[in-house]
């Protein structure tokens, strides 16, 4: 019988305590048109010495952001990712692309959550996660993003 090992990280937003306890990552404003990286981090978990790698049997993630555009008239689109290479030179997106429509102009949040089935570039630890956000149209309109403190991830792995 396979043993399996899990652990819950809460790993985006960290930085100095807060009064409500609600902490968010800095807000990154995007200056290109295209997908941005709002924040990037690793996920790693405690490995057996015999193992150099352990392959993930299961992800679960609760991933919270807020977004917004510079402009009442215009769209945000964002998405999170995950990689096993820092360079995200082959991303795994963990949602489709989500669009906060028109009238963005105010802080909106999102969680998107669930359990997400391991594939070929996403089946090992450690592994990086990262939102990205763009605006949803060319000309000089930009997007905003950050990431909360209650986003988590339960990573449930083999220890044999």
């Amino acid at each position: 019988m396979e043993r399996l090992s899990a652990v819950v990280l809460y790993p985006f937003a960290k930085g100095n305590l807060v009064e409500t306890g609600i902490q968010y990552s800095d807000l990154h404003t995007t200056t290109t048109d295209d997908y941005e990286v709002v924040e990037t981090v690793k996920i790693d978990v405690p490995m057996p010495a015999s193992h150099s790698q352990e392959p993930i049997v299961e992800v679960e993630f609760g991933l919270t952001c807020s977004i917004q555009s510079s402009a009442g008239a215009e769209s945000v689109l964002f998405k999170w990712q995950a990689s096993e290479d820092v360079a995200f030179t082959s991303p795994v997106d963990l949602n489709t692309e989500i669009i906060y429509a028109a009238d963005a102009s105010a802080l909106k949040e999102y969680t998107v959550s669930g359990r997400f089935e391991v594939e070929a570039d996403f089946n090992e630890v450690p592994f990086w996660l990262r939102l990205v956000i763009k605006s949803g149209g060319a000309g000089g309109e930009t997007a905003k993003g950050k990431t909360k403190n209650s986003s988590y991830v339960r990573v449930i792995y083999s220890d044999e």
